[in-house]
């Protein structure tokens, strides 16, 4: 930075001609930058400014020679802030040079230039005044002297570390010999220890040997290894390693370790050779001794595995026996369950289709509904536990829809109270604001009833039972423990007065087959159904209860922003006029032959036209042929190679526009796995209500009107 003149012009005396300012000026910049340039270091001029950290906490280089970008390697310095050049390090010189501009007192010092990736040696001094702001900075590269310096360092260290490592080793009696090759004529010069460790009987033996000399003892084996490796390390330089064995005057081979370097010089020929021998005889006895300990344990350890094999098999065998004795005794659990239901449901069933038999005979028929009523109730009560079975077995196929708990719980609390009966007192709680569910509504009704019946047998006394709705903002670390995602869910309870349970109870108390009660009293699903329903629906259940206390299971149900459904099962009067006299066609395809019978009677009662089949392949020969089918009604588990899946595929790809409606016992995929859209696919569970049966198909028969 410069200061700012005034021009004038001045006379020369000696000639009385006035000379221009700005000559004169020009002329002393002229000589000064040349001064610059004789100057071998680096050289520049910095003028602080205000930067990131306040005033006068940046600088910019303003002025420097051509020795700047030669120390440097920096070009273009001129106009560049410090930040500009050594942004990572740049405040540490602004601290180093805004020193001296405050105290005025020069310094020297050397320093690591990372940007520039070298080291430096700095004087730095103030241009006064001090109000310029400026600071003059000269320096020099001495990164090659740094490195010298380091290396002689270090090779000092080694030096020192060696000479320790020899004396400490001449102590100890480790070194039992030394050596020194001379050249041109590669002859040893070695002491009376190598002599003796080489086998001679004395050193006189020796008279400044060549390496076939002074390795005559050497094993017949190991010597050719040995010439090879010094005639290797004598054409590259640098460290040699060997051990090879020696025949002594005992007769006996001892092992010897020689440990040594070459230099070459400059022509890359062999200057010297020197090192030293060890006698390691004792080492490799160790080490022999070592492999033999080491393949001793290695037949030990192959042995031990060996018997840790055979008693882990023994013990897996005995614990396969244990596991078949748990599952025979839970399936004989099971079954004795299951029988007792199934027994009586099929008395009902049986007896109210006597009886009703035995009213039609006697012209009774006012009396023939009451029968046919009970085995239908006892028809849904055995559908009741083959759901159960399958939530167990996770394969019932679930159709979510968003669900008003609050109207579901309210209108299933007059049911609730006739199934346990009037010893037990039913209340409802709802929060006012719950949210909507997205959950199979008729399966949550059944686990809702399982519940309950549940809590009506913990208190066969009587007492009280609350069903209880609520929204539950579940966070991430509560959400792990009960397995779900965090997020919003509805909350329903079911809380019982009853006898409770213990701590051992709770932690059993979703397993399968397990139960309390009697044997064949209960087939120990029902709350394993809740819990895998629950599990399903995406949600999860908890059971929290003491003894003598009561018992609260909650069921946590993933919440739905959508509008509730309105339940479509069973069709409207006007869908029941339409269908009838519609002549809409159906393609039954059925192995049962008494269901595919009552399928058939019933659509063909509504009228529509009605086609059959038993299996898969009869149907595509229908399929195939003229008739009209406008809806295929086709059971999942069909016998002879084609299932009900594969063959709603191929009736597809010969009727593109073909209406489909799955008949399920079991699948849990039923209408999945397939190229198959939602919106003209319908699923109907067995045992199926005819009303809700005839209901889809007619629904799906008049889409396409």
């Amino acid at each position: 930075m410069r200061l700012p003149f005034h021009r004038r012009r001045k006379p020369d005396r000696a000639s009385g001609v006035e000379i221009n300012d700005d000559y004169d000026l020009a002329q002393r910049e002229a000589g000064r930058k040349a001064l610059f340039e004789i100057i071998d270091d680096g050289f520049c001029i910095i003028q602080f400014i205000d930067g990131p950290d306040g005033p006068l906490s940046d600088y910019v280089h303003i002025e420097a020679n051509s020795g700047y970008e030669r120390h440097t390697g920096i070009k273009g310095i001129v106009g560049k802030t410090v930040f500009d050049v050594s942004p990572e390090d740049g405040r540490e010189w602004v601290k180093i040079y805004g020193a001296v501009l405050e105290s005025g007192v020069p310094i020297r010092f050397e320093r690591d230039f990372v940007e520039a990736g070298r080291f430096i040696e700095v004087s730095a001094r103030r241009l006064e005044p001090k109000s310029l702001g400026q600071v003059a900075v000269l320096f020099r590269d001495i990164t090659a002297r740094k490195r010298a310096e380091a290396e002689l360092r270090e090779s000092e260290k080694a030096a020192l570390e060696n000479e320790q490592r020899v004396t400490l080793a001449l102590e100890a009696g480790a070194i039992v010999g030394t050596w020194v090759c001379q050249f041109p004529e590669e002859t040893f010069i070695v002491d009376e220890g190598l002599s003796v460790a080489m086998g001679f009987a004395s050193h006189d033996a020796l008279n400044n040997p060549k390496l076939p000399e002074l390795t005559e003892n050497v094993h017949p084996e190991d010597k050719p290894r040995l010439h090879a490796a010094v005639d290797a390390v004598l054409k590259t330089g640098g460290a040699y390693f060997q051990q090879f064995r020696v025949i002594r005057p005992d007769r006996k081979y001892h092992w010897i370790e020689a440990s040594g370097k070459v230099m070459l010089g400059e022509h890359g020929e062999a200057v010297s050779f020197s090192g030293v021998l060890m006698d390691i005889s004792g080492r490799r006895e160790i080490e022999a001794e070592r492999d033999r300990v080491s393949a001793e344990l290695y037949r030990l350890n192959e042995t031990l595995e060996r018997r840790v094999e055979e008693q882990t098999a023994e013990l897996m065998a005995k614990e396969e026996v244990l596991r078949q004795s748990h599952k025979m005794e839970a399936v004989g659990q099971l079954t004795g369950g299951l029988a007792h239901d199934f027994n009586n449901l099929l008395a009902a069933i049986s007896g109210s289709l006597e009886m009703a038999n035995s009213r039609l005979s006697e012209s009774r028929y006012n009396e023939i509904e009451r029968y046919l009523s009970a085995g239908k109730s006892a028809a849904q009560r055995a559908a009741n536990v083959t759901q159960r079975l399958l939530a167990f077995a996770r394969k019932q196929t679930l159709e979510p829809k968003v669900t008003d708990l609050v109207l579901l719980c309210d209108g299933l609390s007059e049911l609730i109270q006739r199934t346990v009966g009037p010893a037990v007192d039913v209340q409802t709680s709802f929060a006012q604001d719950a949210w909507r569910a997205l959950v199979d509504q008729n399966q949550l009704e059944n686990a809702l009833l399982n519940l309950c019946i549940n809590a009506r047998d913990a208190m066969p006394a009587g007492g009280g039972l609350k069903i209880h709705v609520s929204n539950s903002r579940i966070s991430a670390d509560r959400a792990e423990a009960l397995g779900l995602s965090g997020g919003d869910y509805v909350q329903v309870s079911v809380v019982d007065t009853g006898a409770g349970m213990t701590p051992q109870q709770i932690d059993r108390a979703f397993d399968p087959f397990y139960t309390t009660k009697p044997m064949g009293e209960g087939t120990g699903l029902g709350l394993s159904m809740v819990y895998g329903f629950a599990q399903q629906s995406g949600g999860a259940a908890e059971i929290q209860s003491q003894p003598g206390v009561g018992t609260t299971v909650t069921l946590y149900l993933p919440r739905s922003v959508a509008e509730a459904e309105v339940d479509q099962g069973q069709p409207s009067v006007s869908e029941r006029k339409t269908c009838e006299g519609a002549k809409r066609s159906v393609l039954v395809v059925e192995d049962e032959v008494l269901v595919r019978m009552v399928v058939v009677d019933a659509l063909e009662d509504r009228g529509f036209m009605v086609f059959e089949a038993g299996t898969g392949s009869e149907a595509l020969d229908i399929l195939r042929s003229d008739v009209r089918v406008d809806v295929l009604l086709t059971d999942i588990g069909l016998p002879k190679g084609m299932n009900g899946h594969q063959l709603a595929e191929a009736a597809r790809l010969e009727r593109p526009d073909l209406r489909i409606v799955f008949v399920t016992g079991y699948d849990e995929t039923a209408g999945l796995g397939s190229n198959l859209s939602v919106g003209d696919v319908e699923i109907v569970h067995k045992p199926f209500d005819l009303e809700v049966l005839i209901g889809k198909v007619s629904r799906l028969s008049q889409s396409d009107t």
